[in-house]
Parts: C-alpha cells; structure tokens; sequence
C-alpha cells in the first residue's frame, strides 16, 4: 500500500514627480499625491520655461520609445536547472554515478552539451558518444532520479542560487505571473525547488518534461507554459542558463534572459538572448520589464514614471488649490525660497534641515536602543564606504572548479603578502560552550582552518544552513577545519543556555558552540545579518566574511584554497578538538523512546494515536493508553520516500 504520511498542506527634485504628458505650454500639469501643481511662466523669462518644458517632452518621447521597443511584459518563465537552482554540477555528477554502475567511465563535462534537453536526452546523448550498447534511456533515467534525489537534492540542501526567491517575489508584487517552464521531469522539479527552499504555492504554473514529446530547444514547453498562464507569448520572458534553452525561448517567439552560471558569455551570444546576465541574483525587475533600461512599460505605470531633465526649470512652483507659493528653485545661495508661506535662504533651508536630521536619527537611536544593540559600528563604516571582508565570488571563467579554488589560494596568497588581513579578536573568556570545553583561537584552533557561523536559533535561514555545514564538516573531517558556532540570539530569551542547549539536540549540531549573548564578537568583525560565515586562517586572520543562504559552493572553494595554501606552508595542525557532544550527556535522550516528538493526530473512533517522532524520522502509532501498536519508517535516516511502513522514509516529520 502507497503512503505518504502527514505531508504538510501547501534628492533631486525630479524623484518626487509624476509628469503626465508633458507638452511645450504656457503652464505644465503636474500631480504631487492628489493636488495639481503648475509650472507659471514668473519671475523669468519666457523663452527659459519653454526650453525647459521642450527637454521634459524630449524624454519622455525616448522613455515611451524605449518602453514600446521592448514591449508589454505579463509573465516570466524561469528555467529551473542553472537558473532558480544550482543543480547542474550535482546532475553531472549524479550521471556519472549511473555510468559508473554500468562500467562506463564519463567524466561531468561530457554531459555539458546536453543540458536543457530533459534527463533521457542528457544520458542517452552521453551514451550515444561513449558507444554504450544496449542502452536503456528510461532505466537510466529511473536510476537517475534515484541517485540524485538520494546523495544531491535533499530537502532544504541550499541548492538555490541567492536572489531566486527575492527576484519571483518582487515580479509578483508588479503584478506579473511566474511559472517554472523545465525539461526535466516533474519528480525532479519538486525535489529541486524543495532543496532550493522555493515553495510551489509561489509559482503560478509549473511545467515539466513529463507531458511532451518534444523538449528544448522545441518550444513546446515555453508555449505550454504561455496557455496555462492565459498570457500571449510577446509578453512572456524566459530566464534560461543552457543553449537548448535560449534555442527554445527564440523558437517560441518569447524574449530570454540569459545567465552564465552553466555557459559562458561568448557561449550564450550565439544564441541571441536579448539580454545577458551573470546570474539570478544579476537580473532585476527593470531587466525584466524594461530590457535593461530605465524605462516606461504599462506594468509599471501609475508608481515609478522616472522624471529626469539635465537642467531644472527656474520656475515657481504653485499649489493651484490654494494659489499659495510652494517652492522656488534659484542657484543663488541666499534668494528667499517659500514654503506654504515660510520663507527662508538655501543655506537656512540645508543648516535646518540637517539638524532636524540629526535630532531625528537621536531619538530614533533613544526609542530603539534595544535593536541598536545589533548594529556594528564596522559594519556600518564597510556599508557606507564599501568596505569588504570577501574576495569577488564571480564564476571563473571556463566555470571549472579547479581553477576557482585556485583563484581563492590567489586571492589568499595576495591577503598574506599585503599583510592587509585582520587578526579575529579572541573569545571573552566568560562566555558559555556547548559541545566543548572553552576554546581559545590562539590556543586550541591555533594551525585550523575555523569556519565561525553566526546564527540564531529562531532564525530559519540559520535552520536552512545546517546542511551546508554538515557538508562541509564531513568532507573535511579528516583536515584540521572546524565549525564554531556563535550563537549570537536576537530577543532576549534566545540568550538562554538551556533553550540554544535544546536547539543543538533538536537539529543535531555537533560541532562547538559558544554563547555570544553580548554580541562581542559580531560587532567587533561587523556582522550584521544572520546567518553570516566568516572563515578564519591558522594563524587567525580574517580571510572572508559572506552572508545568507545558497552559499556552500562558496564556502567549500574558500574552505578547500586555504587548505591548499596554508597546507604548503606547513602552518597546519591535524590534532583533533576534543569535543563532549551534549547529545552524549544528556539522559533524556537515553531513556526516551521518543525524540522530540512534533504533533499529535488522534483516532477515537478506533483507538489510534500517531506521534510525529521527528527527530527518528518516523510516526509511532499506539493506543490512546500510549501502548505501543506500530511504527512507520522503521531506519531512522532522513528521507523522503513512499511505500510501505518499513520503506517509507521521512526527513523530521511534523
């Protein structure tokens, strides 16, 4: 019988003005929030308004023809792989365990030519270049599947490229649709965008593979997509990464965005893409809307209509309602501006309204001193002056990690040269440890690579890193890095030794961490968001500082060239760090047949009671006297599997 258990439910003047219709008049309309304001010929001559108004209706007429070359937009249709998630490298590397099960040896890069064109293709194309006889494209494609959403597309994995959900969120609110339009398979899809941490309920419509015949670069993905959303194809964009992809969007007769997180440049541009960016997180809404230029379009009218002019007109501003001067626009320093009726220089207008800037920015700090407590004088100083802690995390060209990590051991070798790197203040002696004893980096970490997280346990993108970190902590196990925790808590209660001591069992942490609840340590490296990783040297230095999720790749490449770089200087300690897991020391945990159980689901009617055991990865079904009748998803592992009670697998059921 097929189960699937408890799944969870589904300043310059021009910023401020709306100019409609500008023409070359005695008087221009304009509209500051529900009053008209004109433009009088006063107080100068008359030949000055007038070529003033002539540089506003110039323009606009190359706004508006900007806006209509690039057409209406009502939809975007993102390409999953390589675009929403980074799961191109874990696909190649997925198919090459399939090969490597049927004695074929292939390497990640044979499968490049074939992305974008749906899973049978991508292997059976290899196939047909290796020469494998007897090749079962859809057994492949089953095992396929089973390999990479088994080793590569856990739930919640951090597999989406950063900005993907931010960039689908902000199309939204401009009212546009969003869908996911793959050729992969949709078992594939779901697994990818739940890695990615992207909900479906965000998407409008999503298309996959599984109903069509013909895959990119046919268009008939791009067109279904289109139907479903009921939007014409000229106001549809696709945001595509592979060349069968852009192929498809040009056949479909839909305008495409590409990005160079699989391809290069020079790749894409055969193709033809309209535009070119290096990533999801590189296009904005205005690249979508407007191809790249600050432009009108009709999603966007009636909000952000741009007024810019070189040069302002010299003329008075007056609010026709009242026939009231509203405001003066002179060069002179010292000629009187008025205001409903107050009058006052430039330079009393500047020093005033500095001042009461000033008083502002007072009182906002004294009514919320307590969230000024987060705020880190040096993150401040790096946000005003550019300031950072991180080399450029572009893609290589030729997209090979090798030569990434290289360009970190660069980057590393540049910072020991210069001499420029920062030396990471020491942990207070006072603060608490969980997993460890109190560790010192000039003593205990001293000749380890430290990865410092700085989390909270109330913050789910902290929640939506572990995996990251788990990673990292694996492949690295036998290498002198470590991961140090500093728990640095947002409210008050998140200080508390026992409630973060209760959040490393629920999420199985295993690596040490320190309760920072005076934020010592943030505000000394300038953090300033959760979660934030700052990778430490051997010799204590500061060699990168880098924010959110999605970032493991960056992680792993950082993590690896100091390695590299500090291991052929000999500066490395491979004595391990004596750790006391509180998973080990804790009785409750011994004795409980239960790991903190979620959610209850009763059965009166026939005695039932199923218990959400999360962090077993299994429902317990008992009676309602708590006797034990049956368990379902008997391993323990995480996973996310049908079948029967001994096969299905969960991952923390709630």
């Amino acid at each position: 019988m097929a189960l699937r258990a408890l799944q969870p439910p589904q300043a310059k003047l021009s910023t401020f003005f709306h100019i409609s219709r500008p023409t070359v008049r005695p008087t221009s309309l304009l509209r500051w929030g529900s009053r008209a304001l004109v433009l009088p010929q006063q107080r100068r001559p008359r030949r000055s308004v007038a070529v003033a108004c002539v540089k506003l209706e110039d323009e606009e007429k190359v706004s508006e023809k900007t806006g209509s070359e690039w057409g209406k937009v009502s939809a975007v249709l993102f390409d999953m792989d390589g675009v929403l998630c980074d799961s191109e490298e874990p696909s190649r590397r997925a198919a090459v365990d399939v090969f490597a099960e049927m004695g074929v040896q292939v390497t990640v890069d044979d499968f490049v030519p074939f992305m974008g064109t749906g899973e049978a293709n991508f292997l059976g194309g290899v196939a047909s270049v290796k020469g494998v006889e007897g090749f079962n494209p859809e057994a492949a494609k089953k095992r396929f599947f089973e390999i990479y959403l088994d080793k590569y597309a856990k739930p919640n994995s951090g597999i989406g490229f950063p900005g993907a959900l931010e960039l689908i969120t902000q199309c939204k609110r401009k009212g546009l649709k969003v869908a996911v339009a793959s050729s992969a398979d949709r078992i594939k899809v779901d697994a990818n965008l739940a890695a990615a941490g992207l909900p479906l309920s965000v998407f409008d419509a999503i298309v996959s593979a599984d109903a069509f015949e013909n895959l990119k670069p046919a268009p008939d993905i791009f067109l279904a997509a289109s139907k479903i959303l009921n939007v014409p194809i000229s106001e549809c964009i696709v945001i595509e990464d592979a060349l069968a992809g852009v192929q498809a969007a040009k056949a479909a007769q839909m305008r495409c965005i590409a990005v160079t997180t699989t391809l290069a440049e020079e790749t894409l541009k055969t193709a033809s893409p309209a535009l070119i960016r290096q990533d999801i997180g590189s296009v904005s809404v205005d690249d979508i809307l407007c191809g790249g230029s600050s432009c009108h379009n009709e999603k966007m009218q009636g909000s952000h209509l741009p007024y810019s002019s070189g040069q302002t007109s010299a003329a008075l501003l007056v609010d026709v309602t009242t026939s009231r001067p509203f405001m003066g626009i002179n060069s002179a320093n010292n000629e009187v501006f008025s205001i409903g009726g107050l009058q006052g220089s430039r330079r009393d207008i500047v020093r005033y309204g500095s001042l009461g800037i000033a008083i502002s920015c007072l009182v906002f700090t004294i009514t919320n001193w307590k969230a000024m407590q987060y705020a880190s004088p040096k993150a401040i100083w790096n946000s005003l002056f550019g300031v950072s802690n991180s080399p450029s995390f572009g893609q290589n060209e030729g997209g090979s990690r090798s030569a990434r990590v290289q360009q970190f051991v660069n980057y590393i070798s540049d910072l020991e040269t210069r001499g420029t790197a920062s030396i990471v203040p020491e942990f207070p002696s006072k603060l608490d440890w969980l997993n460890t004893a109190p560790l010192k980096l000039n003593r205990d970490l001293k000749g380890k690579v430290v990865l410092l997280d700085f989390w909270t346990y109330c913050c789910i993108n902290c929640m939506h890193v572990l995996p990251d970190l788990e990673f990292l902590e694996k492949k690295y196990k036998d290498m002198p890095f470590t991961v140090v925790g500093v728990h640095s808590a947002k409210f008050d209660n998140e200080k508390d030794l026992e409630a973060i001591r209760n959040a490393i069992l629920r999420y199985g942490i295993t690596h040490p961490v320190v309760n920072d609840g005076d934020m010592f340590l943030w505000r000394e490296l300038g953090v300033n968001s959760w979660p934030t990783f700052v990778i430490v040297g051997p010799n204590g230095k500061l060699l990168a500082q880098i924010s959110g999720e999605g970032r493991r790749k960056d992680l792993e490449d950082l993590v690896e060239a100091a390695l590299l770089f500090y291991g052929r200087k000999k500066m490395l300690d491979s004595k391990p760090i004596p750790l006391s897991l509180e998973k080990d020391n804790d009785p409750r945990l011994l004795t409980s047949p239960l790991k903190f159980p979620a959610k209850l689901a009763v059965d009166v009617l026939n005695n039932r009671l199923f218990i959400s055991d999360s962090n077993h990865n299994r429902i317990v079904v008992t009676d309602l006297d708590g006797n034990f009748i049956i368990q379902i998803g008997s391993t323990g592992e995480e996973g996310f599997r049908d079948g029967s009670f001994e096969d299905a697998a969960f991952n923390r059921p709630q």
